[in-house]
């Protein structure tokens, strides 16, 4: 009999930053059989497998997809993987710069948002194609521009929150987000981020406590609707 390991189907998610982690999607993924895989992505990446890949979860970053041309390498890898996905059987889900990510890839561009967006916004979603009413966690100054093959799901009077590329799927918020990422968000910097913008950062990390497990069951409900819509 094979090792049972190796049937297992696969979710990898690539991460920019060590205090990243898949948190409630990962845990969401997890329940319905995937393997959970981090890749960490750096200087030295110059290209992403996708061998044996179901999906391929791109979390957030510091950096700017606008900044593709002075980052280098890895950042080009990201965008070809997501070009090279529909070839591969590879379904996407793209967070915050993992959004940006698969925005560009798919002809779209990223500019800068009107201003940031910070914390626990407020969302109308689009259950019925699997975005949840938020509120839902958001930490970044940029927006996508979809291309016109992509189909949006949700918006807020900032930027486009979530849509649809075929079978991939952005979301400018932050599902994986749990009080205990948060905390080493703060202490790698955030902290500084958010009190430049008015927030009190240890007020923020108290409501993502509260918010802990309702924000998880809208996550379960969100990963759930992603894999239907991606077979």
């Amino acid at each position: 009999m094979g090792d049972v390991g190796q049937t297992r189907r696969r979710a990898v998610f690539l991460r920019h930053h060590p205090e990243d982690d898949p948190g409630f999607v990962g845990a969401a993924f997890s329940r319905r059989g995937f393997g959970v895989e981090v890749r960490d992505v750096d200087g030295a990446t110059t290209a992403v497998d996708l061998d044996g890949v179901e999906v391929l979860a791109i979390l957030g970053s510091t950096h700017s997809v606008t900044d593709r041309d002075r980052l280098g390498p890895w950042l080009h890898a990201e965008l070809d993987a997501i070009r090279g996905a529909e070839h591969a059987g590879t379904a996407v889900l793209g967070i915050c710069f993992g959004a940006q990510a698969l925005c560009v890839a798919a002809g779209g561009r990223v500019e800068p948002a009107p201003r940031r967006e910070l914390g626990w916004v407020p969302l109308r979603g689009a259950p019925a194609d699997g975005i949840p009413d938020g509120p839902w966690f958001q930490f970044h100054a940029d927006r996508c521009v979809v291309p016109a093959s992509a189909t949006v799901l949700a918006t807020t009077e900032v930027c486009v929150q979530a849509f649809r590329v075929g079978r991939h799927l952005g979301v400018q918020f932050h599902p994986e987000l749990d009080a205990a990422q948060l905390s080493r968000w703060l202490k790698a910097g955030a902290d500084e981020e958010l009190v430049a913008e008015g927030l009190d950062p240890e007020v923020l990390l108290r409501e993502t406590e509260s918010l802990e497990g309702s924000a998880a069951e809208r996550v379960d409900r969100l990963v759930a609707a992603f894999l239907e819509r991606a077979r």
